[in-house]
Order: structure tokens, then C-alpha cells, then sequence
């Protein structure tokens, strides 16, 4: 086990270094909802995020860590067991990422009315109405939109670049549908499917798909 025993100096230190951590992770977060980029510190993350499963944090610890082991192989002899410390940063890094990048999704606001044509909704988190979304109507969010109801106005979803947000209503058949900064509109073939379903961005293209697959298609 890993005992160390910091002085008053080194305590100093330790908090400083921890404080600028944060900041760190705070910015490449906002670096990222602004959708106009990353920072360097997080585009192999991010990249990696883009096409798994898995969060942005949790890519950055686990890269940052293997950079580690990229350093024993490196240093040798020279590999110091204190550096061992930065797979704890790294692991510490990613959550703090994880955290920030969560927060406006976590965030929801629940509307329990039909919004109108002209009328517009706008919010940095996730938006859940009990209700419609009429023809001419507006709603945008930060994170996912869920209708308990029928769209037929304008949607965006994912404002800020979250490629990971979702549209989901009973009856969807929007004049406009966006998901970060991808478009579609609605074919204009009439059809209108009787099951609720989820539209999200796969392979660069926003697919709509049945809320649970296989469940309402016979």
C-alpha cells in the first residue's frame, strides 16, 4: 500500500493541484457543449466517445492511465512508484468530467401543457411534456425531449453538441427535427406509424426507430 506523508507545503500543493484539475475538467466540458470543439486534452476522448458506449470520462481515465503504463515502459528504472499516483488522478479527472458533463442533462423540466403553434420552449436540460407540440411550435433542450403526445412543430434536441440525446413521442411527424447539429424533416409519404418511437443520431444520420423494438411491429 501507498502511504504518503505530506507536509504543510506539500498539502498546499496537493490542494492546488486538485483545484486546477477541476478547472480543467469544467473547461473541456464547456469546450465540448459549446459545439464548436474540443480542446486538445480531450479530442482522443472524445473520439473514442463518438463511437462507443462509453461516457467521455470514463475514455479520458482510461486513456490518461495507460499513458502510464506508456511511461514504466519508457523510464524503466527510472519509473518512480509515486508516479503510480496519476492513475488516481485519471480516475479522479474522468469523474469530475463525467460530473460536469451530466449536469444539464440530469437537469428536466416537465410540462404539463400542449404547447402552440408560435409558441416556444427553450431549456438547457431535458424537456418532458404531457402534452403535444402543435404545428408551428418550437421546443429546444439542452439534453432529450420527451412527448407524451404528438409532435408536429419544430424539435431540437442535443443543443450545445450532445449527438447522444433523443426524441421520443406517441405520435411523431415533426415539420423539423434536430439532434445536436444534424436535420431531418418528415418524409412526406403519409405514413404515420400507431406505436410510440425514438428518433437519435446513428452513423451520422438521425433514424427513427420504435420505442421498443420488435414490440409493435408485426
Amino acid at each position: 500500500m501507498l502511504l504518503i506523508k505530506l507536509s504543510r507545503y506539500e498539502f498546499r500543493r496537493f490542494i492546488r493541484y486538485l483545484f486546477g484539475m477541476l478547472i480543467l475538467a469544467l473547461g473541456s466540458v464547456v469546450a465540448i457543449k459549446s459545439g464548436l470543439g474540443v480542446s486538445p486534452i480531450t479530442s482522443l476522448p472524445f473520439g473514442i466517445t463518438n463511437v462507443t458506449n462509453i461516457s467521455i470520462g470514463t475514455a479520458s481515465a482510461i486513456l490518461y492511465s495507460s499513458y502510464v503504463g506508456i511511461q514504466f515502459v519508457i523510464l524503466k528504472r527510472d519509473f518512480k512508484k509515486l508516479q503510480l499516483l496519476q492513475i488516481v488522478f485519471a480516475i479522479l479527472f474522468g469523474s469530475i468530467v463525467n460530473f460536469f458533463n451530466g449536469i444539464n442533462e440530469g437537469k428536466t423540466k416537465f410540462i404539463k401543457k400542449t404547447i402552440r403553434g408560435g409558441q416556444s420552449v427553450d431549456y438547457p436540460g431535458n424537456i418532458i411534456i404531457i402534452g403535444d407540440i402543435n404545428s408551428g411550435a418550437e421546443v429546444s433542450a439542452g439534453g432529450n425531449i420527451i412527448v407524451l403526445g404528438s409532435i408536429k412543430g419544430h424539435v431540437r434536441a442535443g443543443i450545445g453538441g450532445n449527438k447522444k440525446s433523443i426524441i421520443a413521442a406517441f405520435f411523431m411527424q415533426p415539420e423539423l427535427m434536430q439532434i445536436s447539429d444534424v436535420l431531418t424533416i418528415s418524409p412526406d409519404d403519409g405514413l404515420k406509424p400507431s406505436y410510440p418511437e425514438v428518433a437519435k443520431i446513428k452513423d451520422g444520420y438521425i433514424v427513427v426507430e420504435p420505442y421498443l423494438p420488435n414490440k409493435y411491429i408485426y
